[in-house]
């Protein structure tokens, strides 16, 4: 568990609704590992199709760094959906997401290779991880 400890310490179950068609998920319990996101609400945690559900070992090598060592810089950043161009970010604290245009969304090559982090000036962009971000600004190793 990565996030939520402190509305939910200990996650037992989690709940989906009974079909697809609803948005529930069907995992294979037990045989696969999975990263998924979801709310919490009653003291229940609770996922769906409109979450993002991912097995572990289809997760890319870069979103596995990401969720260890970089998405947590992105805290103060926004990511702005582009549906359909022109699209323009509005703030310094926004990233464009365009995986959108040609992949109807996850998992397109933006979410499964960059994090969204805040850089010099405090201006949010892509970040890819090939080089060393700028330490003196995001405080970041680049594993």
């Amino acid at each position: 568990m990565y996030r939520g400890f402190t509305k939910m310490p200990h996650v037992q179950y989690i709940h989906t609704e009974a079909s697809e068609s609803l948005c529930g998920l069907k995992l294979e319990v037990n045989k696969y590992q999975y990263l998924l996101t979801g709310r919490v609400y009653d003291g229940k945690m609770y996922t769906g199709l409109c979450n993002f559900v991912e097995r572990w070992d289809q997760l890319t090598l870069s979103q596995r760094k990401g969720l260890n060592y970089r998405y947590h810089l992105g805290c103060n950043c926004k990511i702005k959906s582009c549906y359909y161009l022109p699209c323009y970010v509005t703030s310094k604290n926004e990233c464009l997401w365009t995986d959108m245009l040609s992949n109807f969304g996850y998992p397109g090559y933006q979410s499964k290779h960059y994090a969204c982090i805040r850089q010099k000036g405090g201006y949010c962009s892509w970040y890819r991880g090939w080089a060393p971000p700028d330490k003196s600004i995001i405080n970041a190793t680049d594993p």
